[in-house]
């Protein structure tokens, strides 16, 4: 076992609480067999972002997207991906569309975060902040702090858990040996990043979303360590293989460090080859998308909107006036050429509050090609 108990008391009776063994303690030697899959996951991770186009952005957002979303799939919260993307240009379209539009705010923040400077515990607490500032079941003093009460997984209190977690008073210390762990660079960045998740995830700093700021985590060092344009959405095969997912991290609680990070590498390269064949199929569906605006003036402004349909899956006239630096009244003119050619459609969102009359356009096409990827 990597860790040891110790004694809680829960409503006057006792039960037993986890605490890890220190990161700098724990044995990090690998099988050969495991160190060949993490370097396949190393190769197939660049892979995927250097296949990124030239103008990248719109693309890399496209896939934080079906990051965040399958994140959150994982943690019981869905909603269709349009209906997030719309929740990006106004968070009033509905509760779990704005959650899932706050999990992609704050991975695409730790992506950029990841390009300046190391990982400092308050770094992990703002990025719980953002990601549960619309938490109504959390006290305020929790969000954005490590939790003050006993935590645990599974069961209804620490007396039936799966898991009772670290008392508070450990919490702090076992976060700062963690950014500790995050900031080496003596480790290879697919088992740093397999390590640190599944540590993190035991400790369990917070009252909520420790598997969200977890899944961030991973993001953060794969993008740092390999000096990628986007990491690999590895929630979306985290989400394919949830079994696998909560095994593995048991094994490493017990120890077993060799296979969850061989089981974690396999996420990994899953997660490049999927970034590579999504990258692709968009591609094919923007050649087709021009195809279909054969005859249209070679600088009519819907040409141009072509590129920003990744970035923006759902967007208005105002989005398009201000990409692209036109009037709001050639914005709509272009999207409307566009629905006259079957690219976009309107969009109307699952809820959406009165008072916000604005038409919105949908390139639905777009949203169930990542909605079937992302399964």
């Amino acid at each position: 076992m990597a860790g040891h108990e110790v004694g809680v008391e829960w409503n006057g009776r006792r039960a037993r609480a986890w605490v890890p063994d220190p990161l700098s303690t724990r044995d990090l030697d690998l099988s050969e067999r495991t160190v060949r899959a993490t370097e396949q996951a190393i190769a197939l991770a660049r892979r995927g972002s250097d296949e990124l186009p030239a103008r990248w952005e719109a693309l890399a957002r496209l896939l934080l997207r079906a990051e965040g979303v399958a994140s959150s799939y994982i943690e019981g919260v869905t909603a269709p991906l349009a209906d997030v993307a719309g929740a990006e240009l106004d968070p009033t379209v509905g509760e779990a569309a704005s959650w899932v539009a706050d999990n992609l705010a704050v991975a695409s923040s730790a992506i950029d975060h990841a390009r300046h400077g190391p990982l400092e515990p308050q770094t992990l607490h703002d990025w719980h902040r953002s990601l549960m500032r619309s938490a109504k079941h959390l006290p305020a003093h929790l969000i954005g702090a490590p939790r003050d009460l006993q935590g645990w997984i599974g069961g209804t209190s620490p007396l039936d858990a799966a898991l009772v977690t670290p008392p508070p008073e450990y919490l702090d210390g076992l976060l700062a040996d963690l950014v500790a762990f995050v900031n080496r660079t003596d480790i290879d960045a697919v088992t740093q990043a397999a390590v640190a998740h599944a540590q993190f995830e035991v400790i369990h700093p917070y009252g909520d979303g420790n598997g969200r700021v977890g899944r961030v985590l991973v993001g953060w060092i794969l993008t740092r360590r390999l000096d990628l344009v986007s990491p690999p959405p590895v929630s979306v095969r985290m989400a394919s293989d949830r079994g696998g997912y909560l095994a593995g991290l048991t094994l490493f609680r017990m120890g077993e460090v060799d296979n969850w990070v061989r089981w974690f590498a396999g996420v990994v390269s899953g997660a490049g080859e999927a970034t590579i064949n999504l990258i692709h199929a968009v591609e094919d569906l923007q050649r087709r998308w021009a195809d279909r605006l054969t005859g249209l003036r070679a600088d009519a402004a819907a040409h141009r909107v072509l590129d920003l349909l990744p970035q923006y899956p759902v967007l208005a006239a105002n989005t398009v006036a201000d990409a692209l630096d036109v009037t709001e009244r050639a914005g709509r003119s272009a999207l409307e050429e566009l629905a006259a050619h079957g690219i976009v459609e309107p969009f109307e969102p699952g809820r959406r509050d009165p008072g916000r009359p604005r038409r919105w356009w949908l390139a639905r096409e777009l949203t169930d090609l990542v909605s079937a990827w992302s399964r």
